[in-house]
């Protein structure tokens, strides 16, 4: 028997303990944690430790000097846990959110309502890097531009729910959530079959039918890939796992080439029509007679047999304009002008550099700020007012007056804590939560879970994985 917990005294909100004691859907978590002495503790830390090795669950951090290093996936062997009720408001609230932002691709590369009746200034959506004129007009089918989405939740002081950011382009982590969750079944089965834990393993499934759905030919078996960049890509493990998953085949561009607008597979047997592409491929790089001349890594004419509506794109070529993080200060209004709905889940509150008054509030305030790049991921192009020195501080005063449109400023919320087990005891550590939600013809479906990732290092903000970060099984309870 341990006590696991003699040194913790959470300072915000913590998920395991309230200022009562344990809260009750982890009380038989720790019961069964502390149940076991450190050795046992250890060897379950090794076991999973093993497996990501064993099993090459791995992603790739770039180097200044472009030197990819391929790393084990970080994980901890404690679940987060969340309640019944709690899941209910992130799920209701990703659903309206999305809805809404499907909407807003839609009516941004057809009409622009929201632009001609001024919600959203039409200098914004020009000035994004990611809105492509080139998209504009192209029927999707049933009107989906976002089929998956992978949107970062974070709690705050109180532990109300916040959207950190949504990633509507080519959100992963995915594999993650799936392989975190086999691997708790592994090592702590019977502490795993007493919680009334939803199931996850359906995902690969859910996604299939949704591709299978957007087939532009009415026909029982479509042909459906998994486009990648290639082994190099930091997230090629991911690649691998959910077109085995799937059971569909993993292509590059050179394994497709387009004939009278229509794309297709290179195999032994002669060309096979494809009809559906879950492509992990930025727009940029899909197809080199429209985007980048000199790319190697997409199809020659892909576009011209997507706007042809010959091939389905997964997600939808454009969606960039909608994750801008500029742009995502008006998802709230976005809510509210295509559903006529108060906005279940809040934004993280979000001043614009653009706007003269808010870049003066931030510049006085700029200790307890993060600035980020608008078009920046992975943690990068962000800088932590209370963590900066004097210098990087001005740096960032600098770059913003240069380039006002490039970032934006949110308050630095103290996110959530979940404590994890680290040097034989647990430690209180930083999480975020990126549930994954999926849209097609008949509605929204969000598997009860997500990639909970977790900043390992003592006291920082940052969970992704390019950071330094790890993750954790999330468990949705019944």
């Amino acid at each position: 028997m341990v006590n696991l917990t003699p040194k913790l005294s959470p300072k915000g909100w913590d998920e395991m303990f309230s200022k009562d004691g344990v809260r009750d859907a982890y009380k038989q978590v720790l019961q069964t944690l502390e149940g076991l002495n450190l050795d046992k503790l250890n060897v379950k830390q090794k076991q999973a430790s093993d497996i990501f090795m064993n099993q090459g669950i791995t992603f790739t951090v770039y180097s200044d000097d472009n030197q990819g290093i391929e790393r084990i996936f970080p994980f901890d062997i404690i679940p987060r846990i969340i309640t019944k009720n709690e899941w209910i408001e992130v799920e209701t609230g990703i659903a309206q959110r999305l809805k809404a932002l499907n909407l807003f691709l839609e009516d941004i590369y057809n009409e622009q309502l929201i632009v001609k009746e001024g919600i959203i200034p039409a200098s914004l959506i020009a000035s994004c890097p990611h809105y492509l004129p080139e998209a504009h007009g192209i029927k999707v089918p049933h009107d989906i531009h976002v089929h998956i989405a992978g949107i970062d939740l974070i709690r705050g002081e109180k532990g109300e729910f916040y959207v950190l950011e949504d990633n509507l382009r080519c959100p992963s982590g995915v594999s993650y959530m799936l392989e975190n969750r086999e691997i708790t079944k592994r090592i702590f089965p019977e502490m795993f079959r007493a919680n009334n834990v939803s199931m996850v393993a359906n995902y690969p499934m859910i996604f299939h039918n949704i591709l299978v759905s957007l087939s532009p030919r009415s026909i029982p078996n479509p042909n459906v890939v998994l486009l990648t960049p290639g082994v190099y890509n930091s997230a090629y493990y991911e690649h691998t796992f959910l077109a085995r998953q799937m059971g569909i085949p993993l292509v590059e561009g050179r394994d497709l080439v387009v004939n009278n607008h229509k794309v297709y597979m290179k195999t032994t047997s002669g060309l096979q029509q494809v009809d559906v592409i879950y492509r992990r491929l930025d727009d940029e790089y899909l197809d080199p007679l429209v985007f980048k001349p000199d790319s190697t890594l997409g199809v020659p004419g892909l576009i011209s047999a997507y706007k042809m509506g010959n091939v389905a794109l997964v997600n939808a070529v454009g969606n960039g304009v909608a994750d801008d993080k500029a742009i995502y200060a008006f998802v709230p209004q976005m809510i509210k002008y295509y559903l006529n709905e108060e906005p279940i889940l809040k934004n993280v509150p979000t001043y614009q550099m653009e706007n003269p008054e808010e870049r003066e509030l931030v510049f006085a305030d700029m200790g307890n700020m993060v600035i980020k790049e608008t078009n920046q991921s992975g943690g990068y192009g962000m800088v932590m007012g209370n963590k900066a020195t004097e210098e990087e501080l001005e740096a960032a005063k600098v770059a913003i007056l240069n380039n006002p449109r490039n970032f934006i400023a949110q308050p630095i919320i103290q996110l959530s804590t979940v404590p994890c087990y680290i040097d034989g005891e647990l430690k209180l550590r930083h999480v975020d939560l990126r549930p994954y939600a999926l849209c097609g013809p008949n509605g929204v479906k969000i598997v009860p879970g997500g990639l909970t990732r977790v900043a390992l290092t003592e006291g920082s903000l940052v969970v992704n994985s390019s950071q330094g970060g790890g993750s954790k099984d999330t468990w949705i309870m019944k």
